[in-house]
């Protein structure tokens, strides 16, 4: 914008001399020509009368004045930032938002980023350097390292999470009187609230928070629970330093090594047991299965030498059932073996 009104007081200025030079020009011009007016117009040529056309040269004095004292008083407050005055008696007690204003050129305005901020607690890992995320990785590291805190059983649960807070805009001028710079930078006002504010408040407010939880509960069907009550009560944690919170995101939840290798040993023998429970169900299932082919084979057995007795004992009690029984099942066709004698011998009864 003072670039802009620069160029406008330059252009003024030109514009100021060549109106100046225009009008000497032309209040020569008409002098001769009244010159010529006078001796009558008849004994000499007609001089040319200057046809410049211009304003009041003086009036154009007040435009590159005018702009100048806009320059010296005009100060434009960047997008996303907001601006605190420094007077010769101190911060002054108000906050100039985006846009312009007339602010004594004596006062010094310094601005402050009104936009989100995002603190992390998060475990790091190793990127290889000549990797192609090493580069994502650096703009990315975390600010701080995992978050452990402990559950209503005494087991502590580590804690990947983010808070996302930005300044109290109206309040922009008490933040800068009374935060520190500590490396004599807006954005060491920052790093202090991050490491002195945003973080304590956040281990405080997720430690009190998980202490009403059991592991299980914080590793799976919590979590969102968790992260609810950290955000409600941090959010009015940071309000005394005219912080502003908008959103809490746990990222991921860890046990510690001990207790993870407990859990697995644990999980391990309950399957160990689980697979007993379903061999004996099976071995179990396979001795009734038994049982019960045993049971058929023996009522088989039973039935099938009840009919042998009853035939047999139907065959002495009436011996003409065995011819009875030969003469159903002969097919007509003559046997060509017979037993002979006595001693079996079975003999031949197509042999001529």
């Amino acid at each position: 914008m003072k670039t802009f009104l620069i160029l406008i007081s330059i252009l003024a200025i030109i514009y100021f001399i060549i109106a100046t030079v225009g009008k000497s020009i032309k209040k020569a011009s008409d002098k001769k020509f009244e010159e010529w007016q006078k001796k009558g117009g008849s004994s000499s040529r007609q001089p040319v009368r200057s046809g410049f056309i211009i304003w009041n040269s003086k009036l154009l004095l007040f435009i590159p004045a005018i702009l100048l004292f806009l320059m010296l008083f005009l100060t434009v407050i960047p997008a996303q930032t907001c601006g605190v005055v420094i007077t010769p008696g101190g911060v002054l007690q108000q906050t100039y938002k985006t846009g312009w204003h007339l602010i004594n050129p004596v006062y010094s305005v310094k601005l402050m980023d009104k936009t989100a901020q995002v603190y992390t607690c998060a475990s790091s890992r190793s990127v290889d350097k000549n990797s192609d995320d090493y580069k994502e990785y650096k703009a990315a590291a975390t600010q701080s390292g995992t978050i452990w805190a402990p559950t209503v059983d005494g087991i502590k649960m580590g804690f990947d999470i983010s808070a996302s807070w930005r300044i109290d805009e109206e309040f922009a001028w008490w933040i800068y009187d009374n935060v520190s710079e500590q490396d004599g930078s807006n954005s060491g006002r920052f790093f202090w609230l991050e490491e002195n504010v945003i973080k304590p408040k956040l281990k405080s407010s997720l430690a009190l928070t998980a202490s009403k939880y059991n592991p299980i509960e914080v590793y799976s069907n919590k979590r969102q629970d968790i992260q609810d009550e950290v955000f409600e009560k941090m959010k009015q944690d940071v309000q005394s330093y005219h912080l502003i919170l908008e959103q809490i995101d746990i990222r991921e939840v860890y046990y510690n090594e001990e207790y993870e290798k407990a859990i697995n040993a644990k999980k391990l023998e309950e399957q160990r047991v689980l697979t007993l429970i379903e061999i004996t169900k099976q071995k179990r299932e396979q001795e009734i299965q038994a049982a019960i082919d045993k049971n058929i084979a023996i009522q088989k057995a039973e039935g099938e030498a009840k009919a042998l007795q009853i035939k047999g004992q139907s065959v002495v009690n009436n011996p003409k059932i065995v011819e009875l029984e030969w003469i159903n099942k002969w097919n007509g066709i003559l046997p060509t073996y017979m037993l002979g004698n006595s001693n079996g011998i079975m003999l031949n009864m197509n042999k001529q």
